[in-house]
């Protein structure tokens, strides 16, 4: 089921569009950015389309945010296409339990300088979540209770021997190909192979190997072991600075940092306006959309991810590394996160499966009034997640003890205008791909976290790729820097 049809799948309960289009100012910030299309735009009138714009963005989540709101700032009027009712892209801010939960992109860290200076440049605070008082981890009888400490020290020694020698190859991570001769002897490695020379014990390999299938979607045989190490050395090149990677949140969302974007932005939004055909003229580019609707502007960003260009009609056909990557995929296959109301928990805990596992992870993340809400990642083996049944039963193989009283899900997999989660590059892309992958095609730039130089499947890797979009852009429209 898509989430491009629905606003995710709901195991009780519901929340209004309403309610989820004002979390964190978002009425207030997309009526300041202009004309609104869609079901968030109860009181707006859609502007007649003008015969030509500046430039035009396709895809408003963080790279296409950042895009849009760096061109206005070089002096050029843009026009936000978006083909969903709401914007976000991969990250999308909802409610549940009367809180604001992530359903997709979650995590943000001091380690990531571009998001920082946008939480700084907006005063949005972060949050952390419940500290987990034990950690359930695999074992031959079953998931059992380790301390954190435990946890920590013993897988946290494990993946400092997954990832030795990644400060040889990535010296400097944010220039992943700088030391390209040492990149290149093992870039063609996946994340199995890499294992397979570690010759662990069966025990010890249960205890990453669910690191290393939950994030390739599944199987560890489909990541490149480089894109993994390569978090690995953005994070610091060591373990305290992995997990910290992962504890820290946006406060009032995700969601709240595009809004924001948008807002200084003040550009002409349309939601609900998917995208079909992009035809480079050579003097100007035409974009048509689902609807026949006719855009013309000097230049387009597209801002939507790889895995989705091959839906997009690009004339003249798009270069032969932007196509062979998106028929290769990027983003993972198999991505399903859901949120867990749950009674009968006494305790915060956090959940490591091991591949095969039915949830990579399982996170208290906050107290109710009922209980507890958790996090939760299912990658592969799928669970059919509008199976309220199916999902009890996964849940029960790693806390027996917690009684589900209602749960949301999103499957990224599954949604047309992503066809998958966060970004994991494939063994061997990383070179053949960066930096040719990042070049203008005529006068269409490209702009997503899933070609980006750092954080490639982060919030940070998306800001990153929308501003050298922007100023890409800016050079073909002949705009000149504020």
């Amino acid at each position: 089921m898509s989430e491009d049809n629905q606003p995710g799948i709901r195991g009780a309960g519901g929340l209004s569009r309403r309610r989820l289009f004002q979390l964190g100012g978002l009425s207030a910030a997309v009526a300041a950015a202009g004309t609104v299309t869609g079901p968030f735009a109860t009181t707006a009138r859609a502007a007649e389309p003008r015969a030509g714009y500046d430039a035009i963005v396709v895809g408003l989540g963080f790279a296409g945010a950042t895009a849009a709101r760096e061109l206005r700032a070089k002096g050029l009027n843009p026009l936000l296409l978006e083909a969903r009712g709401r914007i976000g892209g991969r990250t999308w801010t909802d409610t549940f339990v009367s809180q604001p939960v992530e359903m997709g992109g979650q995590f943000v860290d001091e380690s990531q300088p571009l998001i920082t200076a946008e939480l700084k440049r907006y005063g949005i605070p972060t949050a952390t979540g419940l500290v987990p008082a034990k950690a359930i981890m695999p074992t031959s009888n079953g998931p059992a209770p380790f301390s954190i400490a435990e946890l920590q020290s013993r897988q946290g020694a494990l993946l400092e021997r997954l990832f030795e020698g990644s400060r040889s190859f990535f010296p400097d991570p944010y220039n992943p190909l700088q030391q390209k001769t040492l990149v290149s002897q093992v870039d063609s490695l996946s994340l199995r192979d890499r294992l397979n020379q570690l010759g662990l014990s069966a025990a010890d390999e249960s205890w990453i190997n669910g690191i290393t299938a939950g994030q390739s979607g599944g199987s560890s045989s489909y990541g490149a072991y480089t894109a993994l190490a390569q978090w690995w050395s953005l994070a610091g090149w060591n373990s305290d600075a992995w997990y910290r990677a992962q504890s820290k949140r946006v406060a009032t969302g995700m969601s709240s940092v595009i809004a924001a974007m948008l807002a200084e932005a003040k550009a002409e939004v349309r939601l609900n306006t998917p995208v079909t055909t992009i035809t480079d003229r050579g003097d100007s580019v035409e974009v048509v959309t689902a609807s026949g609707q006719k855009f013309t502007a000097r230049t387009v960003v597209v801002a939507v991810p790889v895995n989705v260009w091959k839906t997009i009609g690009f004339n003249p056909g798009l270069p032969s590394v932007h196509a062979t990557a998106t028929q290769q995929g990027v983003g993972v296959p198999n991505s399903r996160k859901l949120w867990l109301h749950v009674s009968g928990m006494t305790e915060a805990k956090v959940v490591n499966g091991a591949e095969g596992d039915p949830f990579m992870t399982v996170l208290s993340h906050s107290e109710t009034s009922r209980g507890q809400l958790l996090m939760a990642l299912n990658s592969k083996p799928a669970i059919d997640v509008t199976n309220r049944a199916a999902v009890e039963a996964a849940l029960k193989t790693v806390l027996p003890e917690a009684r589900l009283i209602e749960y949301r899900a999103q499957d990224w997999g599954a949604a047309s205008y992503s066809l998958g989660g966060w970004a994991l590059r494939r063994p061997g892309q990383l070179s053949a791909q960066l930096p040719a992958i990042q070049q203008p095609h005529g006068r269409i730039t490209f702009a997503t976290s899933d070609i980006a130089s750092g954080w490639a499947g982060f919030v940070e890797g998306a800001i990153e790729a929308g501003f050298r979009a922007a100023d890409q852009a800016a050079s073909l429209a002949g705009a000149v820097s504020a």
